[in-house]
């Protein structure tokens, strides 16, 4: 499912040879855009210069992941004279590229790699410079060079583009004939930023100046000397199609803007919206620039005012702080700002805000768009595939391009995933898609109007849901009290301005009049009825209605129907109105809507969201608590397209999200497929700690299915949720086959859909610390079950022992072995074990104890400092009460520091302040997602939720996956190898790998060496243990691992979890024909004079920076 450029834009063959001089150039590149500019460059030469022609063949770097196009490459690449690359960061490609290149190097006259990895950048060859031996030279560039050589995306761009404006003192260093060539190097870069077809001609007739005719006879040729120098294009500035020249001064933008007689004096008033674009320069000067072009005429034709910024480079944070505020000369030397002039910002780079597909620095990001305060959206260029793979496939996106534009952008705090454009299969070049453009200028100006829009005059339409299907559960969610929470958000937006009336008396009371008849809690709901709506009417104002009656026959139906109308259920509270979302429409199978493809939403749901958008007018819509059903209606995975159900039915209105924190991946698919802005809410903590557990890992193993269902996995995933089930006991309500080995996919969604059925109502009962209320502080009940739970946890990479440990050690015992002779029944351990846990209530309740306020909640937490008052830490004095009166007190105090800190980020009310930003238009900082008690980071809540949980992998999913894998190619080699077992294997770990697979190639390395993961109590892996030689049934491989600089950044827990699991292998007193890892460690150890855990080091990176 890759982007197939067509023959025209890939290869260019020149048809008459007649007395010129053949080069033949070889290009891969990551951004599409310079493939229509190089074609353009190539046809202008080969037409008009009669004594050279040029066979050019390129390729966009993913490309190259077909077998196909890799092999046509190679061939390619053995007879050309010129070989150029750009920002090949992908990892795994990279080093496909250098195979590729790298025997063929010494044959070419020229080869020019611009910003990427290392060993790409080593290929570069021009004249008598090189960078073969990076690192190794003392010259100026190199140093240069050696420096950034671990960079990748904006650091490395940007300090290219500064050693070009300081290039001529750079030269002064270098021998006069490096000299030349370097300024060639340089020269050449400049050309390549230029990126215009006359920059790109000009740049492939220096080359070959230069270095392809250098050695020819060129007696008889016209000179190909007269080449231009580079076309220099700002490195950030303001563009707009209809301007003859780049701004580098919004003032001057502006009065160019206001002067424009083209436009109405509507779109000149300062008040009018006014949204920001954020865009590729390379783009810009390729001429490949028609979905900026499209964006740009659809807002203002909405009634927007549009500033599009660029950066040359990849850091977009530059442009962002530049332009979108005003100028005034008083702030100028200062760290202010003026006042921001936009109302929204959409990034079209598909890019990171600062960094490119290898490197990015979130938190520098995050602070730019923390201080712009904007609502912050990334809509996407398709770039690897085209619009027709796009447009047919139920996966929507492809996985790379999941991956690197729409997840990496979310840890900035992106919403709104929106496709913009597709690809022209004749150019190359991007094309607009007219209807996704009009989304995502509809979206926008809808955002940027909440900025706009007086409080008073502003309608907000609260979405409640019935879940689980069928059972009549009006207003319930995850962990959440509705009702009570709906309250205070009530309480909340009358004391800001928006206009309710007098509000019920109490939460109860607002329950009632929303649902009329209390009961409907209970049993079949008898609700009000906020609007009725005439069939003419909604198939007027609902254009995708026909294609619902396949299912449903035509409306208005009998759901949400009295047999005339559709029925809109709800209550309104001045603008407020709080509506409840139609069930599923599959009573008897509910499961069928996440897993057929046939089926389809009902109209009475269809009727609920067209009156929400075009009957009553809302400005934004909360979707109240997890979850309802609007993102899991059919269409694809993602990157929507607008025949996809939940595209259609959320329409413009800004959504808005309240997402149990604890729960990312389905969080992840209300933003990506319902367009929400979720706001994370916490979760009290299950008194069960083993049936959480057991759910927990169940629930993450069906979001895996469903994810990785058509993958080829689908088959080793429902195998181990049939397990998972069957040691949650949930084989005794479900028939579970036992194996589902020879299903149909159907037959295994069907068994998956099954057990989501009976975990989704076994959820709805798991409450067991009561519910949460949005805008309360916890309870001291909650509190403490809260901190209990953070303080039974090691947390190695901070040093911190857990509390059990602590109080463990101070009676001479080691806490693992209580643990285990409690498993085993053994009497006194298990009371011992019994008291500790108590007493770790006990001492944490303490610290609690100290905060609450008068109504029994702990509201502000402030700092306890008991050493200035002569007294006794209160969680000390616990412990002497119940009988440790030797705990380590240096122990205890960093313990301590960590529970009160975490109480204060318990305790924070950003939930109702992020949720109030969310209305305002404003930006909402994002946060991980996952449960706070194994990773407190998720604290406090009121965050923008991203999915990505480095903690988590490798899944029980991945690991069984691995195993299958693992055991196939060792017995492979066995065969090859004339019955013998490898004794090393080398890997490498990339880190967007791991990330779609959820550590699957992690979890190979591990099974080879012989060791599995054992995740905690809460699912998080930070454990192994070694498998039983008799269980493993075969020798431990020694292993090799080299990991990315991405694998690196993201997972460097599982790489010292990797270590950890070589080493104890490696001491493990094994038969060396059984163990290759100590048999190599023990002769390094010999031979190098080292001590054996030294000798087992097996994992290697780059160094970060």
């Amino acid at each position: 499912m890759f982007t197939h450029v067509k023959s025209t834009i890939r290869h260019i063959k020149p048809e008459n040879l007649a007395g010129r001089h053949l080069i033949k150039v070889v290009y891969v590149v990551l951004e599409s855009q310079y493939q229509s500019a190089l074609s353009q460059a190539v046809r202008t030469i080969n037409d008009n210069h009669p004594n050279i022609a040029i066979e050019i063949s390129g390729y966009l770097i993913e490309e190259l992941r077909s077998p196909d196009n890799y092999e046509q490459f190679q061939k390619d690449v053995e007879t050309a004279n010129v070989f150029i690359a750009s920002l090949i960061f992908i990892e795994d490609l990279a080093t496909k590229v250098v195979a590729a290149v790298q025997p063929h190097r010494d044959n070419f006259d020229v080869a020019v790699c611009f910003p990427s990895m290392p060993e790409v950048m080593r290929l570069n060859k021009m004249g008598s410079f090189s960078l073969a031996n990076l690192g190794q030279s003392k010259s100026a560039i190199a140093q240069f060079m050696k420096k950034r050589k671990e960079k990748s995306g904006a650091s490395f761009q940007d300090g290219m583009l500064k050693l070009l404006r300081t290039l001529p003192s750079v030269l002064k260093y270098l021998p006069v004939e490096k000299a030349q060539d370097a300024r060639n190097f340089m020269l050449s870069f400049q050309y390549w930023l230029g990126g215009s077809a006359e920059n790109l001609e000009n740049f492939l007739l220096m080359l070959a100046d230069k270095y392809v005719l250098k050695d020819v006879d060129q007696s008889n040729f016209t000179s190909v000397e007269n080449y231009q120098m580079p076309v220099v294009y700002p490195d950030m500035g303001i563009w707009h199609p209809l301007a003859t020249t780049m701004f580098e001064d919004v003032k001057e933008y502006l009065n160019w803007y206001n002067s424009r007689p083209d436009i109405s004096s509507d779109l000149k008033d300062p008040l009018a919206p006014c949204v920001g674009l954020v865009l590729q320069r390379t783009h810009l000067v390729t001429g490949d620039d028609a979905h900026y072009v499209a964006i740009v005429q659809e807002l203002e034709a909405m009634g927007a005012r549009v500033i599009p910024v660029f950066a040359g480079g990849l850091d977009f944070s530059k442009p962002v702080d530049a332009y979108f505020y005003e100028t005034n000369s008083s702030l100028k030397g200062t760290n202010k700002e003026g006042a921001t002039l936009i109302d929204a910002v959409v990034s079209l780079t598909g890019f990171a805000l600062v960094g490119g597909p290898a490197r990015q620095d979130h938190p520098k990001a995050i602070e730019s768009l923390k201080r712009l305060n904007r609502p912050y959206m990334v809509a996407l260029p398709l770039v690897f595939q085209t619009t027709e793979e796009w447009m047919e496939s139920d996966l929507g996106l492809h996985p790379i391009q999941v991956a690197l534009q729409i997840a990496i952008p979310e840890l900035d705090g992106a919403i709104e995933p929106i496709i913009l454009s597709g690809k022209d299969g004749a150019t190359g070049k991007a094309i607009a898609l007219q209807d996704r453009v009009e989304a995502v200028a509809q979206r926008a100006l809808k955002w940027a109007s909440l900025r706009r829009k007086p409080k008073l005059n502003k309608k907000v339409a609260i979405t409640v849901f019935s879940f689980p299907p069928d059972k009549g559960n009006v207003g319930t969610a995850a962990y959440l009290d509705v009702f009570g929470s709906i309250y205070e958000v009530m309480k909340a937006l009358k004391n800001n301005g928006y206009d309710l009336p007098e509000l019920p008396g109490s939460s109860k009371e607002l329950m009632e009049q929303v649902i009329h008849d209390v009961q409907a809690q209970y049993a079949s709901p008898e609700l009000n009825v906020a609007y009725r709506m005439s069939v003419p009417e909604y198939e007027e104002l609902t254009p995708y209605s026909h294609r619902l009656e396949e299912n449903w026959g035509p409306p208005p139906g009998h759901l949400n129907s009295d047999g005339q109308n559709l029925l809109v259920y709800g209550k309104h509270f001045g603008n407020l109105f709080i509506g409840v979302q139609p069930t599923f429409g599959y009573e008897g199978d509910p499961m069928r809507l996440l897993f057929s493809r046939s089926a389809s939403p009902h109209h009475g749901f269809a009727a609920y969201y067209t009156y929400l958008e075009k009957i009553w007018g809302a400005d934004a819509v909360l979707h109240f608590g997890t979850h309802g059903s609007l993102e899991f209606m059919p269409g694809k995975q993602m990157g929507m397209s607008g025949d996809c159900y939940p595209d259609s039915l959320i329409g413009t209105i800004p959504n808005l999200y309240y997402y149990a924190a604890n729960n990312p991946s389905e969080a992840t698919i209300a933003k990506r497929r319902s367009y929400a802005e979720t706001i994370s809410y916490l979760t009290p903590p299950a008194e069960n700690a083993g049936l959480y557990k057991g759910l927990k890992e169940l629930s993450e193993l069906i979001g895996s299915y469903q994810t990785l269902k058509d993958t080829g996995r689908g088959v080793a995933i429902v195998d181990t949720i049939m397990d998972k089930a069957r040691m949650v006991n949930l084989d005794k309500d479900i028939d579970l086959p036992d194996s589902c080995k020879d299903m149909s996919a159907e037959q295994r969604d069907n068994i998956v859909g099954s057990v989501y059925r009976r975990l989704m109502e076994i959820e709805s009962r798991l409450l067991p610390c009561g519910l949460h209320v949005v805008g309360k502080p916890p309870t001291a009940e909650e509190a403490v079950a809260t901190l209990v739970n953070i303080a039974e946890l090691d947390r190695e990479e901070s040093e911190l022992i857990s509390l059990p440990r602590i109080i463990a050690n101070s009676i001479g015992r080691d806490i693992e072995e209580i643990y285990r002779n409690s498993d085993k029944g053994i009497l006194e351990d298990v009371e011992l074990l019994q008291h500790i846990t108590l007493t770790t209530r006990e001492t944490v309740a303490a610290l609690v104890k100290a905060q609450i306020d008068a109504e029994g909640r702990v509201s502000l937490v402030s700092k306890l400092n008991f050493f200035n008052m002569g007294k006794k830490e209160p969680w000390v004095e616990a412990l002497h009460q119940a009988g440790y009166p030797k705990v380590d007190k240096e122990a205890l105090k960093p313990l301590f520091e960590y529970l009160e800190f975490c109480l204060q980020q318990v305790c924070a009310d950003n939930e109702l302040g992020a949720l109030l930003k969310g209305l305002e238009g404003e930006y909402v900082l994002p946060g991980p997602g996952g449960d706070p008690i194994r990773n407190p980071d998720v604290l406090p809540t009121g965050k923008n939720i991203h999915a990505l949980d480095p903690q988590s992998i490798p899944t029980m999913a991945a690991v069984k996956s691995a195993k299958v894998v693992v055991d196939r190619l060792l017995d492979r080699q066995m065969r090859d190898n004339g019955g013998q077992y490898p004794e090393t294997i080398a890997c490498v770990l990339w880190g967007t790998d791991n990330i779609k697979t959820y550590g699957e190639s992690l979890a190979q390395i591990m099974w080879m060496v012989g060791v599995r993961p054992v995740p905690d109590a809460l699912g998080r892996v930070n454990k192994l243990e070694l498998v039983p030689l008799e269980e493993l049934g075969r020798p431990r491989i020694d292993v090799v691992i080299n990991c990315s600089g991405v694998f690196r950044d993201l997972f460097i827990n599982q790489m010292n979890l990797l270590d950890q699991g070589v080493k104890m292998a490696a001491e493990a007193d094994e038969p060396l024909e059984m163990n290759f890892v100590r048999k190599h460690a023990l002769k390094q150890a010999e031979e190098m004079g080292i001590n054996l855990r030294q000798a087992a080091t097996r994992v290697f990176s780059n160094a970060s920076g």
